[in-house]
């Protein structure tokens, strides 16, 4: 990759629900039976870590910022001083969660198109995350608004630990706005349907979690004062194709987003943003774990802010980020040559509803 252009200001990553990320390799899985783990890694995890991972190894300053408690909280803190990623966590008092990803590199089944080569499948396994006092959270607050000051940009992701209202990460947004700092959220559930009404200037959601904001049926939220974006209220209550993925990222710029990404998996990327609408389409599948993909994507599209680039290159950038995760074996790394050789290959064309 050619060396990055000066960017003003650190590029903040906000990671509530802090996790120790736990990954075991095993060949031809028994989900039945005993198996034996070829490799393990442990090291910080959390989506706002991996986005942090990704930025430093491009070269960017980052300073991941959340909520670390307990002996996990403190595996997390040295494997972050470990790695040279500049850290200020808000201490809580209950510990931070784990997670675990299994990861099988075992042969694929037999009677399907891959029979008899390798494959890999990931199972995630999460925890909930800790329990978050009122005062623990208005202390990370105070060091949030302190942080904003020499902020070039913000990434707010990942789930909520108890006790943190469905309505922060908007809140969040509305903080680094009235700072100046461009803000991307990437949440699922309530916390991105609430998102909006902050006017981040990226939410990125990918197409399952775009779906889930829109359910009205099932999911909408039974007081309408509990939804002050408006997302989830109209007639979009699941995505089928190109249209009403299109009308689902427009629902939400109405509630208040300045732009919306859509994550599609091998699909590619559907933007929708004040400057128009792209969609990049990934030229072939990228095999591997992705877990952490998602995270590399928002990291391209963070730097796409800080950078001021164009849509269309962002986006670019931003897919064969994701697509280079894929195929690094754990969430946070990125395989270069992959993104060497993707990257030129992506096609980024308008896109209309």
């Amino acid at each position: 990759m050619t060396s990055p252009p000066a960017v003003r200001g650190t590029i903040l990553t906000v990671t509530l629900n802090l996790a120790l990320d736990v990954t075991y390799t095993a060949g031809d899985v028994d989900w039945d039976g005993v198996n034996r783990v070829r490799t393990v890694h442990r090291r910080a995890g959390g989506k706002g870590v991996n986005v942090a991972r990704v930025l430093a190894a491009l070269g960017r300053d980052v300073l991941v910022t959340g909520l670390s408690g307990g002996p996990n909280g403190r595996a997390v803190e040295a494997d972050l001083a470990a790695a040279g990623l500049p850290a200020a966590l808000t201490p809580i008092a209950a510990e931070s969660r784990a997670t675990l990803a299994v990861c099988d590199l075992g042969p694929a089944p037999s009677g399907t198109a891959a029979a008899g080569r390798a494959a890999r499948r990931t199972a995630l396994f999460n925890e909930p995350g800790p329990v978050v006092t009122d005062e623990e959270l208005g202390r990370f607050l105070r060091d949030y608004e302190t942080r904003l000051g020499t902020a070039g940009a913000v990434v707010i992701s990942g789930s909520l630990p108890r006790g943190v209202p469905v309505s922060f990460y908007a809140e969040l947004a509305a903080l680094a706005r009235r700072r100046g700092v461009p803000a991307i959220v990437d949440a699922d559930g309530e916390p991105l349907r609430h998102a909006p009404s902050g006017r981040p200037s990226i939410v990125k959601p990918n197409a399952e979690e775009l779906a889930r904001a829109l359910a009205a049926q099932e999911d909408g939220p039974r007081d309408p004062g509990e939804n002050p974006a408006g997302v989830g209220t109209g007639t979009v209550t699941g995505l089928r194709g190109h249209g009403e993925t299109f009308a689902g990222a427009e629902a939400l710029r109405r509630g208040g987003a300045e732009a919306v990404v859509v994550s599609l998996g091998a699909g590619g990327l559907l933007a929708v943003t004040p400057e128009g609408a792209w969609r990049a389409a990934m030229p072939y599948r990228v095999e591997g774990n992705p877990t952490g993909a998602g995270d590399a994507l928002v990291a391209g599209l963070a730097l796409g802010l800080v950078e001021g680039m164009p849509w269309p290159e962002r986006l670019r950038r931003a897919a064969a980020l994701g697509a280079a995760a894929v195929a690094a074996p754990v969430a946070g790394d990125f395989d270069r040559e992959t993104f060497q050789r993707i990257h030129p290959e992506i096609v980024v064309d308008p896109a209309r509803p």
